[in-house]
């Protein structure tokens, strides 16, 4: 309810109905105040906020509601239609270089709602970026790329605006027979789009409702008249009653000065209590945000010596080492593996706990999420001498709406529990459709097994952060103890819960129920089951910005192993030096470097090269967000330490089928 006001809000605010705009924001805040743990609509809220201070002209106050919007929102969408305002912010103001900043990043959007018409905007700005500073021809290859866009996806408004640009921009460089042309594309445009006929339905559907309104009125005057008139025939016996009535006054006002005193008493009582409770509260979200900082940057810190374990281990596993070094390479790689596993987990957990996560709502094919995961797990099942068994409830709508990584993590934490305290035994993912009304669904997914199980007393504290039951059972299985954890607080995103039941000896079953959205009215084009694409990457020639040595060597060699031949910028001002003057099918971006960021890098990059793809290489924390990285124009993001299966698949996909493409056209 609270976002629709907002869309009320933004819809009036685009009709010229300022009142309405502020009435709808307004009904929005009131319910904000009861949802106070909402910052989305805290977000959204300081976006409209801007929206209706730039319509009024007061620009830096909108810029400051802007910066307040970003901090509270991680929607893709949102932020890219933030970006877009802000470059029209500074476009007013006249701040063009920081203009064209937040323009050239929409113009490589990958907005899942919102592309292309963020593209056209993008370039409409641009457009009249460069024919407010006099770059006539940059002006008029922006306008002519806005008209393209808006012409191609029937954007009327931004088509006419692109016609008006382009008329002004080609009379301002002379061109007048060019000038003419779009000025008569003009009368065309609005001619077609902004009949006569279409006003007159307009003008007479404001009226109806205006009508309306007014009836509505007259209506409750009539109602309030015939009201006042049945009170005049009581006007006597009200008078009796008065008299009686401030008698009753009279002694009761005794009654409750006294009451007004001890009441005094009470409060004052109380607020001393609430200060010293909001001290308490203060103390404890000090010492929460003081733990999850301290985690975040310890989990960062460790990701870049982990890298080059990691990665070295995979190099050395590859140049054919013997028996002996082998076994002891991959207890290595398996060391590696579970510290990044563990150093993942403190992570997912410091996000939920720090209200950093959301779940998003995207399509995907259920059957094929589990198969991949169940997949992924055979290895560590074969080794414990269990069998994975999925049964699947065929009813199941093929489309599904939610977020399949979250589904999947929880997945994988619930079947790799079980596997660990199964062995020589069998566990079993159930899913079953529940309930379907409409397009929403409710499925049951189950998973079973028939492994040691789990004590009552244990049962009570096993969804604990760093909890395993015992000492014991943490020597002989090992883990962390905060996949459980991590289940429980990804469920909680999604309004469910898990739930357990469990007998010494006999196994465990972990179920829980899942709302979601069906996609029922599409239609399979290509089958679910693609076969992960194999790619030569054999002669691409990148750029690697890196400034840790040992990364460096270690990335070096991994892209000459796929025949990638690569150049070395060791900073961020160095990576824009050689982008400018070289030639590459990609580059790739580390995100944390002194001096000037990853993020800072590619937006310059950007100003000068909108073609080149970018990969975001970053070992991500906390406060990371991968919109920003998106929306400075990077293509892709990979988070360091890396499989190397998926560095070099991400390469294939961002930089070969690119230049394939080009090639062939």
């Amino acid at each position: 309810m609270i976002s629709c006001y907002h869309r009320f809000a933004l819809l009036n605010l685009l009709r010229g109905d300022r009142d309405k705009a502020e009435f709808y924001k307004d009904r929005a805040n009131k319910m904000l105040e009861t949802f106070r743990s909402y910052p989305s609509g805290e977000g959204f809220s300081k976006f409209v906020e801007a929206k209706l201070l730039f319509d009024a002209d007061l620009n830096f106050r909108a810029l400051k509601s802007l910066n307040d919007a970003k901090e509270l929102s991680n929607d893709r969408n949102l932020l890219n239609n933030m970006v877009l305002l802000e470059g029209m912010i500074y476009m007013r103001i006249e701040d063009y270089e920081k203009a064209a900043v937040s323009f050239n990043a929409l113009l490589v959007n990958s907005d899942p709602v919102e592309k292309d018409y963020l593209i056209t905007k993008a370039n409409l700005g641009l457009a009249e970026l460069y024919f407010q500073t006099g770059n006539y021809p940059e002006s008029i290859k922006n306008g002519l790329n806005a008209l393209n866009l808006a012409r191609d996806n029937k954007f009327p408004i931004e088509l006419l605006q692109a016609n008006e640009f382009l008329a002004m921009a080609y009379e301002k460089d002379q061109q007048f027979k060019n000038a003419l042309q779009y000025k008569e594309s003009i009368l065309n445009v609005r001619d077609s789009f902004f009949t006569l006929d279409k006003l007159k339905v307009e003008t007479n559907k404001a009226d109806k409702l205006a009508m309306d309104d007014a009836q509505a009125e007259i209506s409750r005057q009539d109602q309030r008249i015939e009201e006042l008139s049945e009170s005049a025939n009581r006007s006597e016996i009200t008078a009796i009653l008065t008299s009686a009535f401030l008698t009753i006054i009279s002694l009761l006002a005794v009654s409750l000065y006294r009451n007004n005193q001890i009441k005094l008493k009470t409060n004052d009582l109380l607020q001393t209590k609430n200060k010293e409770l909001q001290a308490a509260r203060d103390a404890a979200v000090q010492a929460m945000e003081a733990k999850t900082n301290f985690l975040s940057t310890v989990s960062h810190e460790l990701r870049t010596p982990l890298y080059a374990v990691t990665g070295l281990t995979h190099l050395l596993l590859e140049e054919n080492p013997s028996d002996h070094q082998k076994e002891h390479l991959k207890s290595l790689k398996f060391s590696g593996d579970y510290l990044l596993n563990f150093i993942n987990d403190i992570l997912q957990i410091n996000k939920i706990d720090a209200d950093k996560l959301e779940p998003a709502h995207i399509e995907f094919y259920l059957k094929k999420i589990i198969s991949e995961v169940i997949e992924s797990l055979q290895q560590s099942a074969k080794e414990k001498n269990t069998r994975l068994i999925l049964e699947y409830d065929d009813n199941i709508p093929q489309h599904l709406m939610s977020d399949p990584l979250k589904l999947s993590q929880i997945l994988i934490n619930l079947i790799g529990n079980s596997i660990k305290f199964t062995k020589n035994g069998e566990v079993k993912v159930i899913t079953k459709l529940l309930k379907k009304e409409e397009d929403d669904v409710t499925v049951y997914f189950e998973v079973r097994d028939n492994g040691i199980g789990i004590t009552p007393e244990q049962q009570q504290h096993i969804f604990d952060s760093f909890e395993q039951g015992s000492i014991q059972i943490n020597r002989e299985y090992g883990g962390t103890g905060l996949g459980l954890t991590i289940v429980k607080s990804l469920l909680g995103l999604f309004g469910s819960e898990i739930q357990l039941r469990s007998e010494i000896g006999k196994g465990s079953s972990f179920y829980f129920e899942l709302l979601m959205k069906s996609k029922d009215s599409i239609v399979d084009d290509v089958p679910f089951e693609l076969e992960q694409k194999e790619y030569d990457l054999n002669g691409l020639h990148v750029l690697v910005v890196e400034d840790n040595k040992i990364n460096q060597v270690i990335t070096k060699k991994m892209l000459a192993k796929r025949g990638i031949t690569c150049d070395i910028a060791e900073n961020g001002m160095e990576a824009i030096d050689k982008a400018n003057k070289n030639q590459y099918d990609g580059i790739l971006m580390d995100i944390h470097m002194p001096g000037i960021s990853g993020v800072e890098a590619t937006i310059e990059i950007r100003k000068f090269d909108r073609q080149t793809p970018i990969i975001a290489l970053t070992a991500i924390s906390l406060d990371d967000s991968l919109e920003t990285f998106y929306a400075a124009g990077c293509n892709d993001v990979v988070t360091k330490p890396f499989k190397p299966e998926v560095f070099y698949h991400k390469i294939g996909e961002n930089f070969l089928e690119p230049k394939q493409k080009k090639s062939a056209s």
